[in-house]
């Protein structure tokens, strides 16, 4: 391999080495060994890529270079922690991890009032904290954190660099994980680079997709979907200062970076290292999907967004190999299982991808009291290559998509323009007799399309139940709230929860009262916490106590439970009874039933539904009420309450 570097016109790896003192044997004998064992790889990805330009080999010893001092750079407490992680080896499926993501402001006011939470994460069974955007973003033009002007700033209103770093190290004492976010596919047009470009430096205007005229960015338009089309309308925006079209996918303050640019691929991997050196567990990488453009094509999900992020797996395994990485990438089914790697790179690109199929289709079965459209998708989502895992999740910052393919809905016997108009109306609580309370999000008249926002708790009932002072229907919308969260947290993979959910909190209006954010809804859906509200989860009896306690018994659960972890051993229970979900885990140990009732009346199941496994128990315990249950003759039945859940574990 040397050798072969050599005759391409830039240093020989080994010697590239030895300028930094890094050799096989000493100190850096581990690094050089997985430098050695990945340079191959990253090479044929970089040569894929940018093969074809005429400055491919500076630029590719920079990237190396730029690997290698990542490494030097690692603080010995993180050295340990890799180690340490190497060791247990896929540390991260494992089944005492769950997770919580939050806004740090509507938390808990900034970084240090997050450290003085950490308690609250620590009472709930909370152990890996995915903080939500916190590096430097324009006011008003933030899109949430995720129009980024310094990826190396803390924005002031959260604090500065000392807090995270203190409250990073914090988390590690407290045997916790840390998740932060990087946005690879845009900046904001407040980013020193895109200031420069601005100003009329080529050298930063080749970073983003600047044009002219029309002419390009009209081949681009004919092809790629509008996201915002209420808001933001397009996929290009003209700069007055530069006199150019800036290509702005999302919003018009967010630029698109270029990286047909190797420049701009280096630059960013030096922010992801930068990232990892921080001390991040697991990082985040925004809107992947979008990465790469090509005219003609809607620009998502193309070969080469891929095998960049296959290039920045193997570049963060050789140098950072504690920090594993999430691809957010909200997709179709089939095309989300693709963030893994597929063929003879499946589980060599994101260690995880949001489940967002089956998150989708938890609310779907929650609409419908149907559970059939949901196992349309299981054989796609159990095509996961084994040693990657799922971020597992009922709800999240963003909104809710249905986006799961038409046919699985055509197959479980529904019409699927008809099936999803169905669920609009009933989460934004048009539907007669509907108790969800939810807004429609990103409405698209020219194609009919449209997302969900609102709580949990409000699109669960809570919200209307309240409203109404009926108790019935109190404790039923808390009912839902288990039953979705169960699913969750025993599906297969790490649990994350939203911050506010564990304490039933309703939909929040406030937002409206903002212009920056008035036009965007999902921000009922984030709320700021009450901390003097929050002290009620210890009152027996209140929402927040019955809520908080039940997702806190959820978690010790799941962690007592070696079967949860995520080892690809999951087979789905057949529809007997279409109203209940089920699915057995089990490892040669451990054998586990998850049972739920997605109806408002009380379900009927086969006790023959848990002797198609190969074996017949005679017994199980269920870890949720306490019971030992024994299993009856095939014509009899376990029943269910309204949207009741049962954990049950073979006993023998």
């Amino acid at each position: 391999m040397g050798e072969q570097v050599m005759e391409k016109g830039y240093m020989p790896w080994e010697a590239l080495l030895q300028e930094f003192g890094i050799r096989s044997v000493g100190t850096h004998k581990v690094f050089f060994q997985r430098f050695q064992e990945g340079i191959e790889n990253l090479e044929f990805l970089y040569r894929s890529i940018y093969g074809d330009l005429s400055e491919f080999e500076d630029v590719f010893e920079e990237l190396l270079k730029s690997i290698i001092v990542a490494y030097l750079e690692r603080e010995q407490d993180l050295k340990k922690r890799d180690k340490a992680k190497e060791k247990q080896g896929n540390w991260f499926l494992s089944n005492h991890l769950v997770g919580m993501s939050l806004y740090v402001d509507r938390f808990a006011g900034n970084l240090s009032g997050v450290r003085k939470k950490l308690d609250y994460f620590e009472e709930l069974g909370v152990n890996f904290l995915h903080l939500m955007p916190l590096f430097e973003s324009p006011e008003g033009e933030s899109d949430g954190g995720y129009a980024v002007s310094n990826f190396r700033k803390v924005d002031p209103r959260f604090g500065d660099l000392k807090d995270l770093i203190e409250l990073r190290k914090n988390i590690h004492a407290q045997g916790m994980n840390l998740m932060l976010d990087i946005v690879l596919n845009h900046t904001s047009h407040r980013h020193s680079w895109a200031e420069k470009a601005k100003s009329g430096n080529k050298h930063y205007q080749d970073y983003f997709y600047m044009y002219d005229n029309r002419w390009i960015p009209n081949q681009y338009e004919a092809a790629m979907p509008e996201i915002f089309p209420e808001s933001s309308p397009g996929n290009f925006t003209w700069c007055e200062e530069c006199q150019k079209w800036v290509m702005t996918v999302f919003h018009h303050y967010q630029w698109d970076l270029n990286y047909r640019n190797p420049h701009v691929l280096r630059e960013m991997l030096d922010n992801v290292f930068f990232y990892a050196n921080l001390g991040v567990d697991l990082l985040r990488i925004d809107a992947p999907a979008f990465i790469w453009k090509e005219t003609g094509t809607s620009s998502q999900n193309l070969p080469q967004a891929h095998q960049l992020l296959q290039l920045i797996k193997q570049a963060v395994h050789i140098a950072t190999p504690g920090m594993v990485l999430l691809g957010e990438a909200i997709v179709a089914p089939d095309a989300i299982m693709e963030y893994f790697g597929k063929g003879d790179r499946a589980g060599k690109e994101c260690d995880f991808a949001y489940n967002a199929t089956q998150m989708a289709l938890q609310w779907d079965m929650l609409a419908t009291g149907d559970t059939r459209v949901m196992l349309q998708a299981q054989p796609i989502i159990g095509q996961k290559p084994f040693g990657t895992s799922w971020i597992s999740y009922i709800r999240c910052h963003d909104d809710i998509g249905l986006g799961y393919d038409d046919y699985m809905i055509a197959q479980a016997g529904k019409d699927p323009y008809q099936h999803r108009s169905y669920l609009k109306d009933y989460f934004s609580g048009k539907f007669p007799g509907s108790p969800a309370i939810g807004a429609l999000f990103s409405s698209n008249p020219k194609t009919g399309d449209a997302r969900i926002s609102g709580s949990l708790a409000s699109l669960c009932g809570l919200e209307q139940a309240l409203l109404t002072q009926g108790s019935d229907k109190i404790q039923e919308s808390i009912q839902k709230i288990l039953l979705m969260e169960s699913f969750s947290m025993f599906l297969g993979g790490l649990p994350m929860l939203y911050y506010g959910d564990e304490l039933g909190y309703l939909n929040d209006y406030s937002f409206l009262k903002d212009p920056s954010k008035s036009y965007d809804n999902r921000w009922m859906h984030r709320p700021k916490i009450d901390w003097d509200k929050a002290a009620q989860r210890d009152q027996e009896g209140t929402v927040e106590n019955r809520v908080f306690s039940g997702i806190q018994k959820l978690i010790k659960i799941r962690k007592s439970l070696p079967a949860i972890a995520d080892l690809n051993n999951i087979s789905w229970i057949q529809p007997h009874n279409i109203h209940v979900a089920g699915f057995l885990r089990q490892t040669e140990n451990q054998k586990v039933f998850v049972i739920g009732n997605y109806s408002n009346q009380a379900s009927y199941l086969t006790w023959y539904a848990f002797k198609e496994f190969g074996f017949t128990p005679a017994s199980l315990f269920d870890h949720w009420t306490g019971d030992s249950i024994p299993v009856g003759p095939d014509h009899d039945y376990l029943i269910l309450e309204p949207y009741g859940f049962r954990i049950l574990e073979v006993k023998d």
